[in-house]
């Protein structure tokens, strides 16, 4: 691992939050018993959250996790006549490999000992095995779960194979064994003709969605009756979708059980995907598409039907608000980073649901597994929209976010003017425009393709690059779009959820306006569009008062 890819490692994990239990920061103080513990400790825990490697990193503030630097040198310090290194290698059981790396950031000297993951059974230190809980440093034996699960790691144990006792074909929905049929053979198209012959229990173990004929957990959350989730209690198989407004207030919600085959379609019928216009490349001609791909929804969804930890009881949630969308689900993000899975572009060496995802591959829920999110980040690219944001901050929870909108145009008219950049070179400037943290080096690289201004921490992407002009940055800045496009945002919105006050209809328009009118400017604009819409042109009307106004469509 060279210095550059090194110091992007540390900005990882100095993102993290503090109770990340497969990392720890320390400043200068150490002890050799304890350090020794917490490297067993880690390296339980990384293997507990499905991580190849643990960290233990000295000269990094604990709280805040500024770097501070450290005096401390595992390298050449010493246990009695003994290089620490090699004293702590003995006393680990099994051995545990670990690589102790030195970086100097800031003219400051930090350490990293990279731990790997346990493998076959817990690691203890000098006879005794410990975890991370939180912050915290325990005694595995304090927790029996834990190690249970640590054990079960080593059997590669599937949750979602394991057959459902009781369980049979009744317990599944025939509409969704049927829907199943026709994705499976849209799936292998040699073997359509095939697929009508076969019953519903020869059809589902070729689909790998039973074993031998035995309902698995796999077959109740894909094509189970909704009745039918006790069968992997006290799992949960559940999607709640919740509509919010911009101050984070809660508008509406649905929950859906199984057969997630089938509900993955109402959880996309409830998104609100509206029209969205933008000037491309300085033409006067908008270009119109939707404002999320519609592919990016199922994608994310079904990502996170297929990677959700069912164990931890949760649900998996579908947060929608005027621009975004946010996904979360449970269970850590197995491949590490989503730069580890576009860089290497090949599938992950492993899943938590094995059997879950392959039969989602087989009923055609997903892409060949591991080729998703490269595939969401290109279409984002080709859309000239910002990319999926994939946060990994939280411990077992992951969350993505797909904005439908434009937040930065000198980024959107750089895509269009240079398609020859590659997919990491538009991954940092993607960062630009939200401000995030870049490495010195990939800042670098950036700065020596002129591509970005300015200088750390404001650092911008170049408008010289991205205009054509110098004054037509402004000009599509500073142009509102034509009236139709605000009239049919309005008319599409109340077609969707029927009625909408002045504060909903605020909340769909108000950030889309124009950036040269301000905010008083921008609420007139508001009510000279409703006005013409019911007053001149009558497509709608007002059936609440002048003061608390309800619009709806106008009937012909």
């Amino acid at each position: 691992m060279n210095d550059l890819e090194l110091e992007r490692l540390l900005d990882e994990l100095r993102a993290l939050p503090h109770e990340t239990e497969w990392v720890e920061f320390k400043q200068d103080r150490y002890d050799p018993q304890e350090i020794g513990e917490y490297i067993s400790a880690l390296s339980n825990s990384a293997c507990l959250h499905g991580k190849d490697l643990a960290y233990l990193i000295f000269g990094i503030d604990d709280e805040d996790h500024y770097i501070k630097g450290t005096t401390f040198n595992p390298l050449i310090a010493k246990k009695g006549n003994q290089e620490l290194e090699n004293w702590w290698a003995t006393q680990l059981s099994p051995r545990v490999d670990f690589k102790i790396l030195t970086l100097n950031v800031q003219n400051k000297n930090v350490v990293i000992v990279v731990i790997d993951s346990a493998k076959e059974r817990p690691v203890a230190f000098r006879g005794i095995e410990y975890i991370r809980v939180g912050s915290n440093k325990h005694k595995l034996k304090n927790f029996p779960e834990k190690e249970r699960k640590i054990w079960r790691q080593d059997r590669q144990y599937d949750w979602s194979a394991q057959v459902c006792v009781g369980a049979t074909i009744d317990d599944l929905d025939m509409k969704a064994i049927a829907r199943a049929r026709i994705e499976y053979k849209n799936k292998n198209l040699r073997l359509a003709s095939d697929v009508d012959a076969w019953d519903n229990r020869t059809f589902l173990n070729k689909a790998r969605l039973t074993i031998q004929g035995q309902i698995t957990r796999s077959a109740i959350i894909l094509l189970g009756k909704e009745e039918s989730e006790h069968f992997i209690s006290p799992a949960v198989a559940k999607i709640t979708w919740v509509l919010k407004d911009d101050q984070g207030i809660e508008k509406d919600y649905q929950h859906f059980g199984p057969p997630f085959l089938l509900k993955t379609d109402e959880v996309y019928s409830k998104i609100r995907n509206l029209n969205y216009r933008y000037l491309p490349d300085n033409s006067l001609f908008p270009t119109e598409i939707k404002q999320y791909e519609p592919y990016l929804i199922r994608e994310t969804l079904h990502n996170c039907i297929a990677h959700q930890d069912y164990e931890l009881g949760g649900r998996i949630n579908v947060v929608e608000r005027s621009d975004e969308l946010l996904f979360t689900n449970l269970g850590n993000f197995l491949p590490g980073s989503v730069e580890n899975v576009i860089a290497t572009d090949a599938p992950p060496e492993k899943y938590r649901n094995s059997f879950l995802a392959n039969a989602m591959v087989n009923l055609n829920m997903i892409d060949t597994i591991g080729s998703g999110i490269r595939k969401m980040f290109n279409l984002q690219r080709q859309r000239y929209f910002p990319l999926p944001d994939y946060d990994l901050s939280e411990t077992n929870r992951v969350k993505v976010r797909i904005l439908g909108k434009i937040i930065d145009e000198n980024y959107t008219r750089l895509l269009i003017k240079r398609p020859d950049l590659d997919l990491q070179t538009i991954m940092d400037l993607d960062k630009v425009q939200k401000g995030i943290p870049l490495a010195v080096q990939d800042i670098k690289k950036l700065r020596s393709l002129k591509l970005i201004e300015g200088s750390k921490p404001k650092i911008y992407i170049s408008a010289q690059i991205a205009s054509l002009t110098d004054s037509k940055s402004d000009y599509i800045k500073n142009r509102a779009f034509n009236d139709e496009y605000y009239k049919d945002l309005i008319i599409s919105y109340l077609k969707k959820y029927e009625r909408a006050s002045r504060k909903d209809i605020d909340e769909l328009l108000l950030d889309k306006l124009s950036s040269a009118l301000d905010q008083k400017q921008k609420r007139n604009k508001v009510r000279n569009l409703l006005y013409a819409m019911s007053k001149k042109e009558g497509t709608i009307q007002n059936n609440g008062t002048s003061r608390n106004p309800i619009w709806v469509l106008k009937e012909r």
